[in-house]
């Protein structure tokens, strides 16, 4: 079952969330993109840049080592997918920038996540370790899950927009099933060593989690001075693509305690999320700034 879901369901998932996220982009977005550079260009910064390094402060703090390290920096290498633009839709964000920074930074990606997944390889585990990441398998599959199927997302909604707005909650609902699937089995198979992993692993996923987010949201206040988008770069940059991220250490590298800090992760971002969205809309309601 672990091997079914990580070389065929996982893609599967990841290719049909990719796609959700182009069925959302609408021309509007990129014209709000053009019309405001500066809110896009600060989510994207914050996303390539604020996240690695965030994972390495969280890393080192919390003395993480070999895998587990190296599993959790890969994590702060996936921007956000669906669930950042879910987020943004309940907690009356900039939905327009949300989609786009996930579509847009997505076609980055395939670029930054290997080069900086072998450099994190050889640093935690050591240059003589012979776990290694194929560049151009990592590359082409990551073309093939996220850039294609954006496109193809884009292009679907173009020819028939109704049958796109009523497919998008069925493709939400299949992927979380998959990933929910994916930690049990992942968690199967550690066994005895799981609470061990955990142990260690949870407190530095949570604090990358809440540091993230806090730290997207007053970038976003004080770079912006916009509400509105500061909550999305909170979103944004705090809510990681976790089924990205176990595609790459379980489908790809093929190591379960890699997966450790990517599952833990899965599961706090929506209870992190939703405090949030209760905080912002309950603030909306006070009129409190």
């Amino acid at each position: 079952m672990f091997e079914a879901l990580t070389q065929i369901g996982l893609p599967i998932a990841l290719i049909l969330i990719m796609t959700g996220v182009g069925m959302s982009l609408r021309p509007a977005n990129f014209a709000e993109v053009a019309r405001q550079p500066k809110a896009f260009f600060v989510g994207a910064l914050a996303q390539l840049l604020l996240l690695p390094l965030c994972a390495l402060g969280v890393i080192y703090l919390f003395e993480l080592q070999g895998e587990l390290a190296v599993g959790l920096f890969i994590l702060a290498l996936c921007p956000g997918g669906t669930t950042s633009n879910l987020y943004s839709y309940l907690c009356k964000a900039d939905l327009g920038l949300s989609v786009a920074l996930t579509a847009l930074v997505g076609f980055i990606t395939p670029f930054t996540l290997p080069l900086l997944t072998v450099w994190a390889i050889e640093h935690f585990l050591g240059e003589n370790t012979s776990l290694q990441l194929p560049l151009l398998k990592t590359w082409l599959t990551l073309m093939i899950v996220s850039v294609f199927p954006v496109l193809l997302g884009m292009w679907f909604n173009f020819k028939w927009p109704e049958r796109s707005h009523r497919i998008q909650p069925l493709i939400s609902r299949f992927s979380v099933i998959v990933l929910v699937l994916l930690i049990i089995s992942i968690a199967t198979d550690l066994g005895a060593d799981l609470w061990l992993f955990l142990a260690k692993t949870g407190p530095a996923t949570l604090a990358l989690n809440l540091l993230t987010m806090v730290t997207g949201y007053w970038l976003g206040r004080f770079l912006l001075q916009q509400e509105k988008q500061a909550r999305t770069i909170c979103l944004e940059v705090g809510l990681q693509n976790g089924t990205l991220a176990l595609m790459i250490t379980t489908g790809i590298l093929q190591n379960t305690a890699m997966s450790i800090a990517p599952s833990v992760y899965s599961l706090l971002m929506f209870i992190t999320a939703s405090l949030f969205t209760v905080w912002v809309l309950r603030k909306d309601k006070t009129g409190s700034v």
